[in-house]
Parts: structure tokens; sequence; C-alpha cells
């Protein structure tokens, strides 16, 4: 069984030519709306991938909690959700332009409310998992609650970088982006592969180390070890999911006992996958299309 502990947002989608520098107006295409939230996506991700999933978090008392909750449900994941009085459930403002990349504005509302307690209240799910899935999305306790009572692997995702952010004791696998990574390690965003093993050797307290990224692949640091994995060749569509679609197949693999090259070599191929369509749920890959991708691909 695989623990997300996280976020649930309501992602609203504008297509740019561009994205906007400070004090400039870009008009857009239409807007659109999706089911998000990294917690969310990576919840739905391993469960289309096959895993057993339980999903933590909280949702406002609103119409978007009712939606949010019947679309991660019909993926089949088992939610644990508290209901949040006086507070929205959670919105994410999101620009994608022609190449695919994304900027985004996440407002938390409920997800900022979500704590330790919440996590004591559904111990036995966290106890029983092989791999419980953290972001930072949700206040550092929760984590912090949540990787205390996890007895299997703790996969800590530190997205989006928070400044300050402290990461959950007992981390297994950290698993950031560049930008996650040089906020972590308090350095400029690496730029080669030399620098980005530079800038994770100076973190301490996960046992393994990857690192996506994007279209230079993953890299895996694991004690003295490295190895680079190149990316999966694509045209990317909007990547806005694409690092959720990957810690979801990681923890599905994992769960499976896969090692962790094989786990990130297919992990790779469902987060492609998902760069090659529009919005965060809706780009998830299934279990039989990663197999097939990777059959065409290696």
């Amino acid at each position: 069984m695989i623990a997300v502990v996280g976020s649930l947002n309501l992602d609203l989608v504008v297509p740019v030519p561009r994205h906007p520098v400070p004090g400039e107006t870009v008009l857009g295409g239409d807007i659109t709306q999706h089911f998000g939230g990294k917690g969310a996506n990576q919840a739905v991700a391993a469960a289309r991938l096959g895993g057993e999933v339980t999903l933590v978090g909280r949702v406002g008392e609103d119409d978007a909690a009712d939606v949010m909750l019947d679309a991660v449900r019909r993926e089949g994941v088992i939610t644990r959700i508290v209901r949040t009085p006086g507070a929205a459930t959670g919105r994410a403002l999101i620009t994608v332009d022609p190449a695919g990349e994304n900027c985004i504005v996440v407002s938390p509302g409920a997800n900022a409310r979500l704590a330790a307690a919440d996590c004591d209240a559904v111990a036995d799910p966290l106890r029983q998992a092989k791999v419980t899935v953290l972001q930072q999305e949700v206040p550092d306790d929760a984590n912090h609650a949540a990787a205390r009572l996890a007895q299997g692997t703790v996969l800590y995702n530190p997205a989006p970088a928070v400044a300050g952010a402290v990461p959950p004791p007992h981390v297994d696998l950290l698993v950031p982006n560049r930008t996650e990574l040089a906020v972590l390690a308090r350095t400029e965003v690496p730029g080669t592969i030399d620098e980005v093993v530079t800038a994770a050797r100076t973190l301490t307290g996960a046992g393994a180390t990857v690192v996506t990224l994007g279209g230079d692949g993953v890299l895996l640091l694991e004690g003295s070890a490295r190895l680079h994995i190149p990316a999966c060749p694509v045209q990317p569509l909007d990547t806005t999911a694409a690092g959720d679609a990957f810690c979801g197949a990681l923890a599905v693999a994992l769960a499976e006992g896969r090692t962790l090259e094989h786990a990130a070599r297919w992990a790779c191929a469902a987060a492609a996958i998902s760069t090659t369509r529009a919005g965060a749920q809706p780009s998830l890959a299934r279990r039989a299309e990663v197999e097939r991708f990777l059959s065409r691909h290696g």
C-alpha cells in the first residue's frame, strides 16, 4: 500500500504565448479547469499505475471540495480527507507557454490547515504503507508527523521549494528538481550534471537522492554512487504534473520491490507521457501506457 499526505487543488489553467514579466499583462487563451494539487496528483498517478493508495489531506466546505473528492475516488484512491469550515479548497493558477513550460501560483486554502493531529488520526494506514509520499504544499508539522508514523520507505518531494521549510526526519528518498535542490542546498540553480551532484552532496539526512532534471533526465545519488538516466524522447505540451507523475510512479515501483534504478527509469517514462497532454490529473498515464512506451523506447 502507498500513503500520500498532501494537497488537493482545483487548477485553473490559461495557455499564454509567453509568460509575463512583472508589471506586464499578457493575453492568454481559453481558461480550463482541472483537478490537481501535488498530493492528489501523486495519489492518482500511483493509483492509475496499479498502486493501492490512501490520500490524507484537507479540503474546504465548498463545491470545489465535492468535485475534487469525487475525482480522486473515481480513480480508486481511498480518501482520508478532513473538511475544513471557514476555508476554501486549494486553488492553483497556472499559465502554460507553447513549449509546455508553466508558471504556477498556489492559494493553499484548506491545505494550509493540515495538522499533525490529522495524521495521528489515520495512523494505521501510515504505519501499514510500504511507501509514504510527502510534499511541501502542506505544513511541516503534518509532514513530520507522517514521517514519524511511517514504517516503510519515506519519499519526500520538497515541492514547491519553500525557503526555511524543515524537511521531515527519517527521509529515505529525497526527490527534488533543480530549483528545489538549489533552495535546499542554499546555492544557485545548478546547470550541469556535475553542479547538480555537488549541490546534492551538501545535503544530509536522506538515504538516497533522485534529482529530476526535466529534459536532461534524472540523476540518482546513493552513497558514493551516481547514475544519470537520460530523458525519454517526447515533444512536451504541458509539464505541469510531470514531477507528480514521476513521484507517483516511483512510489509504485518501490512498493512492488523494484530497485531504485528500475523504479526511476519506469517513473521517467510515466513523467514523459504526462508532458504530452494538457492538465495535471488528465495527463497522468495508466500502467499499460507506460509498459508500451518502455517497449518502444527502452
